[in-house]
């Protein structure tokens, strides 16, 4: 089993602590997400917790699952995002998905699930062994909040630590729509692996379809990541 190097870590929770203590969030980690979809009612009342996370369809404990949340200096949360192990058995990444992509839908839309359907790449053939489900992924739009500041570079890294640090997986997954990857979150977040057309979602009514990519990393890349210099990260992002 590779875990990671004390070194790594502390460099990371030491860079990552100031970076948060100068922008003022702060971060709470959970397991129960029943409390989750109370703070998502509380922090984005027009977001429905998402399927993959949903405690009425899945069993989640402190063993499979954890939720992130960031507050603001004025105590308002800023920031989500939430991590579950999958249970592959024995399944690549590309043949688990092929079945139960349905199970992955994006949130709070009608889909034609009869349509929409999922496209194994090469990566996500490779990929077998103990793989982590991200998503959740938000930050707070408003005016004076932390998009645009460069601290996305951060918050994406410190789910990958957590994941290291609870489960040591050998792949750790992400699905986003085409839009939103091609603003460069992926490569803001820390995701160095992206595969195009993983994902075709048809809304009910729509004949066009809502494309997703998948964003993947095996545990080197994720070592890899958190070993880079976040200052320097943070300050070209902004």
């Amino acid at each position: 089993m590779t875990l990671i190097t004390m070194k790594t870590g502390d460099r990371f929770v030491a860079s990552s602590a100031d970076i948060f203590s100068r922008y003022g969030v702060t971060l709470e980690i959970g397991y129960d997400f029943e409390v989750y979809r109370t703070l998502l009612a509380e922090a984005r009342p027009d977001h429905i917790l998402g399927a993959p996370f949903d405690p009425d369809l899945h069993e989640m404990t402190a063993q499979n699952a954890l939720w992130i949340v960031g507050r603001n200096a004025e105590g308002r949360i800023v920031h989500t995002q939430a991590l579950r192990m999958l249970d592959m058995n024995g399944l690549s990444v590309g043949e688990y998905f092929t079945h139960r992509f349905r199970e992955f839908p994006p949130s709070g839309v009608d889909l034609d699930l009869e349509r929409s359907r999922f496209r194994a790449g090469p990566g996500a053939k490779r990929m077998y062994g103990r793989v982590a489900y991200h998503g959740e992924f938000w930050i707070a739009p408003e005016e004076g909040g932390l998009r645009g500041q460069g601290v996305s570079c951060v918050l994406g890294r410190y789910g990958f630590f957590e994941a290291i640090q609870h489960w040591d997986p050998d792949h750790i997954i992400a699905f986003m729509v085409k839009a939103i990857a091609f603003k460069g979150l992926a490569e803001r977040t820390g995701w160095m692996h992206t595969q195009p057309g993983a994902l075709r979602w048809f809304l009910r009514g729509n004949d066009t379809p809502v494309e997703g990519f998948m964003a993947y990393m095996d545990r080197d890349d994720l070592h890899y990541i958190l070993e880079l210099p976040l200052h320097d990260l943070v300050a070209m992002a902004a």
